[in-house]
């Protein structure tokens, strides 16, 4: 399992309105095909900064969901509130202990 990390910045003042796109956005992703949820939060710091976080079953995975319908939905709904290039990287399991 992987972890896909993006930060995002919306145009300020838009914020919710995105997260209202975004509650219907999740479950598109979440419906992926090895995808093992997801989730969306806002910094504390800069209002317009939100952090997403998807669990993929790998890279291979989530760069396969880039090119579905599935993810042109998901694009159609968020993608449109981004200000600047977005930052995606991916990390492996965590640390064990």
């Amino acid at each position: 399992m992987m972890l896909e990390h993006a930060l995002l910045t919306v145009r300020p003042g838009s914020e919710s309105d995105f997260e209202a796109a975004m509650r219907e956005a999740l479950p598109i992703i979440e419906g992926a095909d090895e995808c093992h949820g997801a989730e969306v939060r806002r910094q504390v710091e800069d209002a317009s900064t939100y952090l997403l976080l998807v669990r993929w079953t790998s890279v291979e995975a989530h760069m396969a969901f880039r090119a579905t319908a599935r993810y042109e939905a998901w694009r159609a709904l968020t993608h449109h509130f981004y200000v600047g290039t977005l930052s995606v990287t991916h990390f492996f399991e965590p640390i064990e202990r």
